[in-house]
């Protein structure tokens, strides 16, 4: 794959490769009660000739995708998902005036052309300004369940947040992750949402380790815009 932010040509076309993954490191921001990831040396070049470590993560660390069988005591798990689940074209929407509280049907209605183009719908809340601080985990804007139902009348693959959930941090039923599993739309949360990929369709991608039974995963998502 190219470097984030790199360009490739193809015929007449530049394609532009843009990161939307939070770096994956010690001390990383996690889910109230998620550990953070552990890092170990297994082998060294001086002292092996090589170098190895051994990398310990919760399914759900970083820029991650929830699976049905998260939430859903029935929901498929990454096994029953073949590769293009994963990919297809996306928007991002601008919903950063919305701070705290709850975002409306009414607040998404303006954008349903874009959304009935797309399989994966982006919601730019501007919150992964808050990444490594105290502020990332509580006050971001979620969707009300009546918004949620209603993206569940497109042909949607999946929905993405730069938050660190679709429901808020009280939430005891997880009712929009509930609405949206159910659905079979994945959900992609701590993102990243450059105001460069706003209200336009490009390719997104977001491919999970093909690990078995999984009920979340890890991924690097980016994004390919045409220049």
């Amino acid at each position: 794959m190219l470097p984030a932010g790199s360009a490739e040509t193809q015929g007449a076309r530049v394609m532009r490769v843009i990161d939307l993954s939070h770096t994956i490191t010690s001390g990383m921001p996690c889910y109230p009660g998620t550990p953070t990831p552990l890092f170990q040396s297994l082998a060294s070049i001086d002292e092996h000739g090589f170098a190895e470590q051994l990398i310990t993560i919760s399914s759900h660390t970083g820029t991650h995708v929830d699976l049905p069988s998260h939430i859903l005591p029935s929901g498929s798990s990454l096994d029953a998902f073949t590769v293009e689940r994963f990919a297809g074209a996306g928007v991002a929407i601008d919903l950063r005036g919305i701070v705290g509280g709850i975002i409306p049907v009414d607040a998404l209605y303006p954008f349903r052309d874009l959304i009935q183009k797309s399989e994966f719908l982006l919601l730019c809340s501007g919150w992964s300004q808050h990444w490594g601080s105290p502020d990332y985990y509580a006050g971001y804007p979620v969707l009300s369940s009546e918004a949620a139902r209603w993206l569940t009348g497109f042909h949607l693959k999946g929905v993405g947040v730069d938050m660190i959930s679709v429901d808020a941090p009280e939430s005891a039923d997880f009712s929009v992750h509930r609405i949206l599993l159910q659905k079979e739309i994945v959900i992609i949360e701590n993102l990243v949402c450059p105001p460069v990929l706003l209200h336009s369709i490009f390719t997104f991608c977001g491919f999970p380790l093909k690990i078995v039974g999984a009920e979340a995963s890890p991924v690097r998502a980016v994004a390919f815009i045409e220049e």
